[in-house]
């Protein structure tokens, strides 16, 4: 273990099969913490567990939809029963559907707010009942987007979700601050990623036209991340991160 910055720290973290939250994941067990790792895809989070666990992280794995409220319920109640508690939420799980405005389906519209607002929203609020019955503070953040600041092509419905997000971060401030539990959030810009990595020409055109001379990392944002919901960040909550390598402020199209 690099460090115990999150010792003694319980958090789940959705969608972490792969990418950026099997990164957060991965960062917070080998720095003290213990994690439920979930995806939509058993296999996936199955894997990534044991991945963890090969580097003496302490980790288990939870397949299922983290949309569904049942199931969100579910994951709380497993990592309270396997580590005694919970103290983190990471609502990291999202969809991202691309389609223009004018002939986006009812039904890509329902699925992108079912799991990037709803689950969102519900894993924060059943994981604050947790933290508020055990009375030991913690935090919880949620997985923003510069698409939630800027307009992007063909994602009108995903950048929605995600500047919903950071209104949240920022309502939850009125009720759950006097628990002691901070609610942030960090906006990722483009990100090397198995699934963005797909797109041969990701790589350098993200480059190009970002000042940083680069696209984004996994770590760089899981580092952002672990910074939010540590012990050193107890006094920042409603606010937002954006790890983007200086895109957003000059928005060059990628188009």
């Amino acid at each position: 273990m690099t460090n115990g910055n999150f010792a003694g720290q319980v958090a789940i973290v959705t969608g972490a099969g792969l990418g950026i939250g099997f990164e957060i994941a991965k960062q917070i067990a080998l720095q003290g913490g213990a994690v439920l790792i979930n995806d939509v895809n058993p296999q996936l989070a199955d894997n990534a567990a044991e991945a963890i666990v090969k580097l003496d992280g302490n980790c288990i794995a939870l397949g299922g939809d983290a949309a569904d409220i049942d199931f969100i319920q579910h994951m709380v109640d497993t990592a309270v029963k396997h580590f005694g508690k919970l103290t983190i939420a990471i609502a990291n799980a999202g969809i991202t559907l691309f389609g223009d405005f004018l002939n986006y389906p009812a039904q890509s519209l329902q699925s992108v707010m079912n799991l990037n607002l709803q689950g969102s929203f519900f894993l924060a609020q059943r994981a604050a009942r947790q933290i508020i019955q055990q009375k030991s503070g913690g935090s919880i953040l949620f997985m923003s987007s510069v698409t939630g600041h800027q307009a992007h092509k063909d994602l009108a419905a995903y950048g929605m979700t995600k500047a919903g997000l950071e209104m949240l971060a920022k309502s939850l401030v009125v009720e759950l601050s006097e628990h002691q539990i901070t609610v942030n959030t960090v906006a990722p810009g483009a990100t090397l990623t198995e699934r963005t990595m797909e797109d041969a020409a990701y790589q350098d055109t993200w480059a190009r036209i970002t000042p940083m001379g680069r696209a984004g990392t996994v770590q760089d944002v899981a580092n952002a991340v672990l910074f939010m919901v540590s012990p050193q960040a107890r006094q920042i909550t409603g606010q937002n991160i954006v790890v983007d390598g200086g895109w957003s402020a000059v928005s060059t199209s990628p188009y």
